[in-house]
Formats: structure tokens, sequence, C-alpha cells
């Protein structure tokens, strides 16, 4: 991650940033802290990929993970697996 992304955090923040292992994980860390991240931050989180992931079909909630590659999906609220 580019260095400029990491002004303004903590210390805290910094360690938490820096041992998400990928990219889901630092998504969510980005929510669970509360951040709006910009569509220039995610293309950098991305590797210069934004990928927009669909909504649920069941719940249409729009906290889906990637499950085994692209398009095998799974709903974090509702817990379906789709694709």
């Amino acid at each position: 991650m580019r260095q400029e992304f990491l002004k303004g955090l903590t210390e805290d923040q910094i360690a938490k940033v820096k041992a998400c292992s990928c990219t889901s994980d630092l998504l969510q860390l980005a929510k669970d802290e509360g951040f709006e991240l910009t569509e220039e931050q995610l293309e950098a989180i991305n590797g210069g990929f934004l990928i927009r992931l669909p909504d649920c079909p069941k719940c249409k909630s729009s906290d889906v993970d990637f499950l085994v590659g692209p398009g095998m999906y799974h709903c974090n609220s509702c817990d379906l697996y789709f694709d």
C-alpha cells in the first residue's frame, strides 16, 4: 500500500493495516474502523483493479466476498453461497 494512504492513521491503525494479509482483510478493517474509502483508495488496495461484487440475490446485501474465485460468492449477511 502506498504510504500516503496511511497518513492520518494512529499507530494502532497502521499496525492493523500492516497485519492484513489480503485485500478482503483490509477492506473489512476499513469497514470495522468506520472509514469511507474513495474510489482511488479502493483501486490502490485492489492493485489498480476496482472489483465490484454483486449484491446478494436473496437478501440484497452488499456484504459479499469471493468464495473460491471469480463467479463464486458468499453473502456474509445471510450466509448464502451463490454464483
